[in-house]
């Protein structure tokens, strides 16, 4: 039945997560949070940091992630083929249409008409990682100015100087146990 599970969720995943990866991660966080609590929160922002650092497309390693968690090797092979299912349909039906229309003008209109969708997909689930990562048990009332503070400067260390993301990465990790640390002590 888990197998089962697995390989509808992830089918649902790999059908509506139109835009890519970054666009999938709410419908992962609605299936394997939300809906089974295969995951918690906290467990959901570490696949998805995971997932971003591995190799590949994000859906398709959090699909191995979830999966291998679930049920093993077999859940991570179920998962994982039902994430990328609905793309071989979907891809192969898109390139013959395409081939077929693509001179059409109403082509460009429905693929414009995508992108907003995309930009909501992705802006929520930034969103859901910024309060899980800021807040200790999710709700803002929690809010850790600490994590905030992390935050900002490695945003700002982002977008002003030319340091690697996985540099900033590491040493936010290392900013949050040293702090960690320290508080331990106290």
């Amino acid at each position: 039945m888990i197998y089962l599970q697995l390989f509808l969720s992830f089918v649902q995943i790999g059908l509506f997560s139109i835009g890519g990866g970054y666009a999938a991660i709410p419908l992962i966080q609605t299936q394997a949070v939300d809906i089974h609590r295969w995951l918690t929160m906290s467990e959901f922002s570490d696949l998805v940091t995971i997932a971003e650092m591995t190799p590949g497309p994000i859906a398709v390693n959090s699909a191995t992630f979830v999966g291998i968690r679930i049920a093993g090797i077999p859940g991570a092979i179920i998962a994982t083929f039902g994430v990328i299912l609905p793309s071989i349909f979907i891809v192969s039906l898109l390139a013959y249409i395409y081939r077929r229309y693509k001179n059409a003008k109403g082509l460009d209109s429905v693929l414009g008409c995508l992108r907003p969708a995309v930009v909501a997909l992705i802006a929520s689930a930034g969103v859901s990682m910024f309060i899980t990562a800021v807040t200790i048990d999710g709700t803002l009332a929690s809010l850790s100015i600490v994590a905030l503070v992390i935050f900002v400067l490695a945003f700002i260390a982002l977008r002003k100087t030319k340091l690697s993301p996985i540099l900033i990465m590491v040493v936010c990790g290392i900013l949050n146990v040293l702090v960690y640390i320290i508080t331990e002590l106290i």
